[in-house]
């Protein structure tokens, strides 16, 4: 890692430059409507490098939902714990090309998602993990994200209950997969499981440092003698958030920013400097492929700033 950088100071330049711009450009996600009433102008930002430091800006100790970006973990507990042809069996590891929540692809590819961080492939994912945990599904998931970040993590209840009141498409997404015979458990157990993952509630620093296996060969972002996943599996779900972890913008993002990420529509976005850090951004208002506006801007700065790049 090059010593000589300051990421305090980084940050803090970032948040100086875009916060004029939060809330100038893009829509809050408004289908959700607990979502809706989020303060378009928050912007947070942080960074935890593979030796443990932490760098945070803005808004970044604010908890926000995390919506999306709880696909990479979900995804990492079933690595962790169901044999790799089980888990592949049923889901595709290509780019999508369409929108997250798109039924066209999935009746064309009878109910097999593309990947695991489009909605269909993440309830194939939750789908696994009831395989696995069952009843305590849901308490498994959040236990190991309190894990990862090194203190307790919620669930914001409001949120859960939104997505499931308004949730109809990944209803139809769910249904859909189970007519072809792919969820092998009640649809309805599934998105419960699905619509609490996207509900759990972190800040920025805490998602950089939960993240931070991710940039370890997979080991846990405070024990370097724990490995959460392999070296192999890291690169993997690595090579996942380049191609597929941004929608359909992941060809762009790889091209601006050049870094794995994960986003959500709750505004977050997630990115990983393989062998040095994970940083973590929020704004809440998006662009047309539900992505943050600023929250690109930010990384494509950070970069910048920094000349860190996996290219």
């Amino acid at each position: 890692m090059n010593s000589s950088l300051d990421f305090q100071a980084v940050l803090d330049d970032i948040v100086h430059t875009l916060q004029p711009e939060a809330g100038r450009e893009g829509k809050v996600a408004s289908y959700i409507p607990a979502l809706a009433r989020v303060d378009a102008h928050r912007f947070g930002i942080a960074l935890r490098t593979c030796d443990g430091h932490e760098a945070v800006a803005g808004d970044g100790d604010v908890p926000f939902s995390i919506q999306s970006i709880s696909k990479l973990f979900s995804l990492t507990l079933a690595m962790r714990h169901m044999p790799e042809a089980a888990l592949w069996a049923r889901i595709g590891r290509e780019p999508s090309g369409n929108p997250f929540n798109s039924l066209v692809q999935l009746e064309s590819e009878q109910g097999k998602p593309r990947n695991p961080f489009i909605n269909a492939g993440a309830i194939a994912v939750a789908d696994r993990i009831v395989e696995l945990y069952g009843a305590d599904a849901r308490g498994t998931l959040r236990g190991f994200l309190s894990h990862l970040a090194g203190e307790p993590i919620v669930f914001d209840e409001e949120v859960a209950a939104s997505e499931a009141a308004t949730g109809h498409r990944n209803l139809a997404l769910a249904h859909f997969m189970k007519s072809f015979g792919k969820l092998d458990h009640p649809v309805a157990e599934v998105l419960d499981l699905y619509f609490h993952q996207c509900a759990l509630a972190l800040s920025c620093r805490q998602l950089a440092r939960a993240a931070s296996y991710l940039a370890r060969d997979g080991a846990h972002p405070a024990n370097a003698d724990e490995q959460v996943v392999t070296e192999r599996q890291a690169r993997r779900i690595n090579a996942l958030m380049l191609t597929c972890g941004t929608y359909d913008a992941a060809g762009e993002f790889a091209f601006r920013i050049g870094l794995p990420c994960k986003s959500g529509v709750g505004g977050g976005i997630v990115a990983v400097v393989p062998d040095q850090l994970t940083l973590c951004v929020w704004s809440p208002a998006l662009d047309a492929t539900g992505n943050s506006h600023l929250g690109m801007k930010a990384l494509e700065l950070f970069v910048a700033r920094t000349g860190l790049s996996v290219f």
